[in-house]
């Protein structure tokens, strides 16, 4: 059933949305900073903690949030992409913005656009206009904190309007998008090292010297207040199939045990720029070590190591790095039980490099390959040669992901099944498994 707004539907305004990819690209900062004050510049009526990084970035925001709401603040939530629904974007408490809000807000913002237009402005891009509409369902609900992901790079993100954030993040930084943000680590923390302002604090991660020198250097040049993090600060204590118990211990936290509800170990190094990120912006400690622990505990973030099944996890790996971290993952659960891997990518990934790393590192049960992300998608049956070069393990290939998903689920025994290559297909999985009953 269509919900009826003065203007448009929901389901009109995501067609429309999903069609400016044909026609808009992406427009220099003046053209979008035009919208922005044609809408009365929502941004400014919020505490904004701005996030960029290569991997990791959605992870924050998420542990952010969730703390943020644990302690009572009214919080919204910016991150990309979505996985199955639009709205998945813009999250206010805890929950996906509703249709009616997304509509009434995409109808503002469109007729503002035309307006632009008739002026000679540029109509806005994808990602620019989807920042638009999230700012005004945020400010229509009284948000009091914006933690906001960046949506590629940092410096030239439309996210980037933002001119003063109360405290901006920067997560691990490694080689993806690099036809946009350049071919040298050098480069590319450069980009991400863009969204930090004049004397705002700034958290990063500072376990890579060659990414953090960049970060440090920009940072001074800037005045802002420094929060490096490193493999000092936090020390495992335990970790079960869905979760890791660690102590973290720095200027900012004295001994904190934190449970992180994830088996994947760089959720500790998330969790850790996340609370302090925290302490940068509640240096009084208004918010308690107590509930900060909690509202990581309570942490709920889609698609990244996520269990869906009982012995079934998705994971968004989909670059060097991100494959590297799955890697270490799979390995210590494998010390434990057999595992099994749903695999897809699309062509603009290394997916054979990312292929032979994985059967280097892992003795897997079995593979499924399957299909994925429409005009990039690799087929199947290639992905499979390709697997095949590269391990003994039977590989099965079936290109609708429905079927992959469950003929992965039939062959997986005893084996936790791991579904990984591509954002694209934890989304196709999350939309499937709305669709069919659990097993039992």
């Amino acid at each position: 059933m269509n919900i009826q707004t003065d203007e448009y539907t929901y389901e009109q305004a995501v067609d429309y949305i999903e069609s400016v990819p044909k026609f808009a690209k992406k427009n220099k900062p003046e053209n979008t900073w035009e919208l922005l004050r044609r809408l009365g510049h929502p941004q400014r009526e919020m505490k904004v903690i701005h996030v960029a990084g290569t991997n990791g970035k959605g992870s924050v925001c998420a542990f952010l949030a969730s703390v943020l709401m644990q302690a009572g603040r009214k919080t919204g939530l910016f991150t990309s992409p979505h996985l199955v629904e639009i709205t998945e974007r813009m999250v206010i408490q805890g929950e996906q913005a509703d249709k009616e809000s997304f509509a009434r807000a995409f109808s503002r913002v469109k007729h503002t656009v035309e307006q632009m237009e008739k002026d000679g402005f540029y109509h806005p891009a994808y990602f620019e206009l989807l920042f638009a509409v999230g700012l005004l369902l945020f400010q229509e609900a009284g948000t009091e904190y914006l933690v906001l992901e960046t949506g590629l790079g940092g410096r030239l993100d439309a996210t980037n309007l933002v001119e003063r954030p109360a405290v901006t993040v920067i997560t691990s930084i490694g080689m993806d998008h690099m036809e946009y943000l350049g071919d040298t680590l050098e480069k590319i923390a450069g980009e991400k090292a863009g969204i930090i302002k004049e004397g705002v604090p700034v958290v990063y991660d500072a376990r890579n010297e060659t990414a953090a020198a960049v970060i440090r250097q920009e940072a001074e040049k800037k005045h802002a207040p420094q929060y490096p993090c490193d493999a000092s600060m936090w020390r495992i204590c335990s970790k079960t199939d869905k979760s890791i118990d660690f102590i973290l211990d720095n200027r900012y936290y004295e001994r904190m045990r934190v449970t992180v509800p994830y088996l994947a170990e760089y959720q500790v190094v998330n969790s850790t720029l996340a609370l302090t990120a925290l302490r940068a912006l509640d240096p009084g400690k208004e918010i308690s070590d107590e509930t900060a622990a909690a509202g990581i505990s309570k942490t709920r973030w889609a698609g990244r190591m996520e269990t869906v099944l009982p012995g079934v996890v998705l994971d968004g790996a989909h670059n060097e790095d991100g494959i590297r971290e799955l890697i270490h993952t799979v390995k210590s659960v494998r010390e434990r039980m057999p595992v099994s891997l749903l695999f897809s990518a699309v062509s603009d990934k290394e997916h054979e490099k990312m292929i032979e790393t994985i059967c280097q590192a892992v003795d897997l049960s079995f593979v499924v390959v399957t299909e994925v992300g429409g005009y990039r998608e690799v087929p199947a049956a290639e992905l499979g040669v390709e697997f095949s070069r590269h391990t003994k393990a039977p590989v099965y290939v079936q290109p609708d992901v429905r079927e992959a998903f469950k003929e992965a689920l039939k062959q997986r025994g005893e084996s936790m099944l791991f579904c990984a290559g591509s954002l694209y297909l934890v989304g196709e999985i999350k939309a499937a498994l709305l669709g069919m009953r659990q097993p039992e």
